[in-house]
């Protein structure tokens, strides 16, 4: 299917975990925005006769697609947005960036605004990003990120900072400076684990490569990634 929809991953009497496409909020940015996320799985829930409504306990970007935690109560997701606080939930990304890196791995560690660039004012905050280089070439590469810390814009500031801003970013790069072109910022949310806040099991999601990113692959000749290491 080449269409990216909602797929749920995960669901429970307490969580529910789905894959979001690139080009859906999960909140609604004011009160005239158009369907969200979160409206949508509600409706989903309410024709499925259960009466629990399902609460975000994170977010993602409006074009990152892939995993995000929802709770089936407020209880559960206070619970769950603790667990992302103290940093018990571990969070993967796969991320494509301009130019080559050829580093196997390394550490980015950097002080952020929570509203770059717009924000003049306020406390910087310690952002903490690890990453793993899964495949390169002279045009880009493809990165196995983890989030230490969970800064708005992590991501996208760190890498441009360091010469390598994430293909189709449009708000932290300018596009006409790059050489590759994409209709979304490639970013996706692969893998979240984390103990269950009930159960007290290991919870371990993965959500594969989405349509358009795998298509993007395969006009460079890259058939298949391995992000299982």
């Amino acid at each position: 299917m080449k269409k990216d929809t909602i797929r749920i991953v995960y669901e429970d009497d307490f969580l529910m975990v789905v894959h979001k496409p690139s080009g859906l909020l999960v909140m609604p940015a004011d009160s005239g925005s158009k369907k969200d996320l979160r409206l949508l799985l509600n409706e989903m829930v309410k024709k499925s006769c259960v009466s629990a409504s399902v609460y975000p306990c994170h977010r993602l970007d409006k074009e990152t697609s892939g995993l995000i935690i929802f709770a089936k109560s407020k209880k559960i997701q206070e619970l769950m947005m603790l667990k992302f606080r103290l940093r018990q939930i571990e969070k993967i990304y796969i991320a494509f960036v301009q130019g080559e890196i050829k580093k196997k791995q390394g550490e980015l560690k950097s002080y952020i605004k929570r509203a770059w660039p717009y924000e003049t004012k306020g406390k910087s905050k310690i952002a903490i990003t690890k990453f793993q280089t899964i495949y390169h070439c002279p045009q880009f590469s493809v990165l196995k990120i983890a989030l230490i810390t969970g800064r708005t814009n992590q991501i996208r500031i760190q890498f441009k900072d360091i010469k390598h801003p994430l293909i189709g970013d449009r708000r932290f790069a300018f596009a006409k400076d790059w050489p590759i072109k994409f209709k979304r910022t490639a970013l996706h949310s692969f893998l979240l684990e984390f103990t269950h806040p009930v159960k007290n099991c290991r919870v371990c999601l993965k959500s594969p490569l989405p349509f358009d990113l795998r298509k993007f692959l395969l006009q460079y000749g890259v058939e298949s990634l391995e992000f299982a290491d």
